[in-house]
């Protein structure tokens, strides 16, 4: 039995040598000494009544009992990050933090400018834009707002679809110089071909009937939908892009776009314990309206 309950520093301490690996990172990323990491970690352990990590000379390696912790340790992260944001503003005013989460693509690519325009708007609403192509737990409050993409599947959460997004084929124009296209999708074999490195992602798509193209077509694979636009955009051959992206770019052009196309659901959701918030309000608002136009230019 715990006979003093550790506090969150110390549970904090864990968790920053679970992620960086040392004391000496770990101390790093929390701004502190590593003699008083390597206290809070003899403290938990002396609290807890068990070993969280094996010590040798190739440095740290947890323990059953840490990795048992760490999605616990985690919520009480999540926990601790959005009680501070909801210290950060009365829920009627328009002020305080919110966190925001969505794809790498959507948010470095879609949200800069609709983001810019609202923090315009409302100045004295801070941001956090959280970019992960893993879905951040909104039960959990890893975020109070995500942009998805796809419909949430979640009761407990409030969800606005606000359109969709056509993604078709494009390469770049010095691609094109040097490389007459076939006239028909299915003989582009020997062709250079963007796409994911992980199967499983490209057979889920087949599987939904949202495209027809064998894992085994993809000659630079990257499961960061920003490095495919990267290369893209450098001339490396063909891939798939977002229509709303890629009319961007005058020199991206459009192939194959009578036989290839499909489309992905946006959605914005929050927890329906943030109803009552109105900055969260007010930013959902603001990006259903903004992605709703994005979706219609899309379409076109």
């Amino acid at each position: 039995m715990i006979e003093i309950e550790p506090d969150w520093a110390l549970y904090r301490s864990l968790l920053a040598v679970l992620r960086e690996g040392s004391l000496s990172a770990a101390a790093a990323s929390l701004k502190l000494t590593q003699p008083t990491l390597g206290r809070h970690i003899d403290g938990l352990e002396a609290a807890l009544g068990t070993p969280l990590f094996t010590r040798s000379r190739m440095g740290l390696a947890p323990t059953d009992a840490a990795l048992e912790l760490l999605p616990h340790v985690e919520t009480m992260e999540a926990a601790a990050a959005a009680l501070l944001r909801t210290s950060s503003g009365e829920a009627a005013e328009e002020r305080g933090t919110v966190r925001l989460t969505a794809s790498e693509i959507m948010g470095a690519e879609v949200l800069p400018s609709m983001l810019a325009r609202f923090h315009a708007q409302f100045p004295h609403i801070d941001i956090e834009l959280n970019l992960d192509d893993r879905q951040q737990d909104l039960l959990r409050r890893d975020a109070d707002v995500a942009l998805r993409m796809a419909r949430p599947i979640q009761t407990a959460l409030v969800a606005k679809h606000v359109g969709n997004a056509r993604v078709n084929l494009y390469a770049h124009t010095s691609y094109l110089a040097n490389h007459p296209l076939p006239g028909s999708l299915s003989d582009i074999v020997g062709m250079s071909v963007i796409g994911y490195d992980d199967n499983s992602r490209i057979l889920d798509l087949i599987r939904i009937g949202q495209i027809s193209v064998p894992p085994n077509t993809f000659t630079l694979r990257s499961d960061s939908e920003l490095a495919q636009l990267a290369l893209l955009r450098a001339g490396a051959g063909i891939g798939g892009c977002q229509a709303g992206i890629a009319r961007r770019d005058a020199d991206l052009q459009p192939v194959f776009h009578d036989q290839f196309e499909f489309t992905m659901e946006m959605w914005l959701a929050y927890h329906e314990d943030l109803r009552a918030s109105r900055r969260v309000r007010l930013l959902v608002d603001f990006l259903a309206t903004e992605l709703e136009t994005y979706a219609a230019e899309n379409a076109i």
